[in-house]
């Protein structure tokens, strides 16, 4: 059974896995706006219900190694009116029936409103999305949309189609809904549009969340390298006996040499004008270090086949040491291996930058998700959905939070010894991630089943933390001219090629210098105008 709760952590690994369009429009003045003011951002009151085992750290997401008993309330009653809405959410699983489900009655009768929900498979929800968008008639009145299905100019359709929130959320109007007001800055601006509030977010850490994962149990005597020198030579000591060091390590190799994030992928230069991340010094030495790795004979010979989809399957066999994927694998992996072989252990590698240099790790954006409300000229309607959302935000060790993710106890769930929940068949067919699109609570690390992942996975991020850093333009959606949109993608395939010998670093010269001439040069002038104006207007666009 994949229950909500489980499905927070992979929804994070898709979110780093994904593109994303951003978006900007022109304010009234004729200028573009692309961040919300700080009068327009809504207040930031944490909530301190339940004290975690392992605090955060600067965002880095606190750990819980047990569910609190008794459970707090968060909300006194249910908030809703008695409304009926439509939901429209992704599901990367099996789609639970929507007719006679108890989970759905049950938090439908928790939150006083009534929800139905258009489920929809996750692998083409961008298409569907697309279509469904062309024909505004047909927008649910409650549509989740990914950072990686935005679709282009999505800075128009958002304001024909959906509801400004900015009125009812700015400032210290989100104090009404204690819950949303918990939800961190950085989640509101990604689900801002136009310099207003669009979207309500699902959060996510700000951290690293793509690193190395090790398999302890194959290397427990062995000394953890510290280096990117020592990494390479630690993947060539456990290759042999049909065994390798590594799959791809390109998520490794960019963080350990401060690699800037795709988009929008830009820093100031020394000189003062705007850099691309292929013409940083960062990206060669990265892809020179995997050119190394490669060269070393540690790569998995599937891996070098660029055959990432049986990555997990190498790693979980013991047919690869270390595996580059999203952290929320790893308490998937660990459910999946232990109850047969308890000796079964993963940890992560830590982390270290090159030549004696700290990390650099570059501040994801805030909201994995994003959920919009339609337009609608009742106000009553939009206010009785933000209490429902204001219910979904419920944090962990709340009731709320319980029956969010885990359902009914007694119907979906019954408490084994150690006072966890233990899913029913019954939780099988009707326990799906679909409220937990609409929004939710701050991250949190919480797999009690697992203590000793929650203390390594908290740990090493808390530990992480003094490393991460805001790339420029953070925090803002910046639609790009429809022109240029695809001129970067020639270098994913050139990034694999060089790694893999086919390709040299004159072919990334020359790669750039084609860049530039077909548009890169017309983008540079784009984000330095963006740049430019907000540094005038004594914005903080810089890192």
């Amino acid at each position: 059974m994949v229950t909500a709760v489980a499905a927070l952590s992979s929804v994070a690994v898709l979110a780093a896995c994904g593109g994303g369009g951003g978006t900007g429009n022109a304010g009234g003045d004729g200028e573009a706006v692309y961040a919300l003011s700080a009068e327009d951002t809504p207040n930031y009151v944490p909530l301190d219900l339940v004290e975690a085992d392992f605090p955060g750290v600067d965002g880095s997401a606190p750990g819980f190694t047990s569910i609190p008993d008794p459970l707090v309330a968060a909300v006194d009653s249910p908030p809703g009116s008695g409304g009926s809405y439509t939901a429209m959410t992704p599901l990367w699983g099996t789609i639970p029936p929507t007719d006679g489900n108890a989970y759905f009655d049950a938090v439908n009768e928790a939150i006083g409103t009534t929800i139905n929900f258009q489920i929809s498979d996750g692998n083409t929800y961008g298409d569907k999305m697309a279509a469904v968008l062309a024909s505004p008639r047909d927008v649910a009145d409650w549509t989740t949309i990914p950072s990686w299905n935005v679709p282009p100019r999505f800075n128009d359709a958002v304001e024909s189609i959906f509801a400004d929130l900015t009125p009812l959320l700015a400032g210290d109007a989100i104090e009404a809904y204690p819950n949303l007001a918990n939800i961190p800055t950085e989640a509101w601006q990604a689900c801002s549009w136009n310099g207003k509030i669009y979207g309500l977010p699902m959060p996510v850490e700000v951290g690293l969340t793509d690193y190395a994962l090790y398999r302890a149990d194959l290397v427990a005597d062995q000394a953890l390298p510290t280096t990117p020198e020592e990494l390479i030579e630690f993947a060539e000591a456990n290759t042999g006996d049909g065994a390798w060091g590594a799959n791809d390590l390109w998520a490794v190799a960019t963080a350990m040499f401060g690699v800037l994030p795709s988009q929008p992928g830009w820093e100031v230069g020394d000189d003062g004008a705007l850099v691309h991340r292929v013409e940083t010094p960062e990206y060669r030495a990265a892809l020179e270090w995997m050119t190394e790795l490669y060269s070393s004979g540690a790569v998995h010979p599937d891996a070098v086949a660029d055959n990432q989809g049986d990555a997990g399957t190498r790693f979980e066999g013991g047919q690869v040491v270390m595996t580059s994927t999203g952290l929320g694998y790893w308490h998937e992996a660990l459910t999946r291996n232990r109850p047969a072989n308890p000796d079964f252990d993963i940890d992560v590698l830590p982390l270290f930058g090159a030549d004696g240099a700290d990390p650099v790790i570059y501040k994801p954006k805030g909201a994995a998700m994003c959920s919009f409300l339609k337009q609608t000229e009742d106000e009553a309607q939009l206010t009785e959905l933000l209490e429902v959302a204001n219910f979904l935000a419920a944090p962990f060790g709340t009731e709320e939070f319980q029956l969010i993710n885990y359902g009914v106890e007694g119907v979906h769930y019954d408490l084994g010894a150690d006072g966890l929940p233990v899913a029913t068949t019954q939780a099988q067919q009707e326990v799906q991630p679909s409220y937990i699109f609409l929004t939710g609570p701050p991250a949190v690390n919480a797999k009690p089943d697992l203590p000793d992942y929650v203390e390594k996975r908290s740990t090493w991020a808390a530990a992480n933390a003094e490393f991460v850093t805001e790339p420029l333009f953070y925090g803002m959606n910046i639609a790009e001219p429809n022109q240029y949109a695809s001129i970067g993608q020639p270098f994913a395939d050139l990034e694999k090629d060089i790694v893999r010998g086919r390709a040299s670093m004159a072919d990334l010269d020359a790669a750039i210098e084609t860049w530039r001439s077909a548009g890169g040069e017309e983008l540079r002038t784009f984000y330095t105008e963006i740049y430019e104006g907000l540094e005038s207007e004594g914005g903080s666009a810089s890192s």
